[in-house]
């Protein structure tokens, strides 16, 4: 297996006045788009959490209806539920990693 590092082009190592500079940038343009505040983050954990409970809750709502149509020895309502929490799951994940890359393909365009 190759090493990940490897395929990556070698950079110089920016100056201290070259990170300083850079992240001064990054701050005044955090300033400049004022529009990912505290509403912003909080907009995200709702939406993140919402992602998780209504998958969760459809599956609960589906096990329900199968076990009161179909009686069985196994709990459709259970399986539904884990099944939905685990969808859930995924989904919020997703959502992370997809901001999170957002962010670093910003810094990494500030940086160059």
């Amino acid at each position: 297996m190759a090493d990940e590092s490897e395929n990556k082009p070698l950079r110089p190592k920016p100056s201290l006045s070259q990170e300083v500079g850079a992240k001064a940038a990054r701050k005044l343009k955090a300033r400049r788009n004022s529009k990912q505040g505290v509403w912003y983050g909080l907009g995200m954990m709702g939406l993140i959490g919402w992602s998780v409970a209504i998958p969760t809750l459809l599956g609960a709502a589906l096990g329900l209806w199968l076990d009161k149509r179909y009686p069985s020895a196994r709990s459709w309502t259970l399986m539904l539920l884990v099944m939905g929490l685990i969808i859930g799951c995924l989904n919020a994940w997703h959502w992370v990693a997809q901001e999170d890359k957002a962010i670093r393909d910003e810094q990494e365009d500030d940086d160059e």
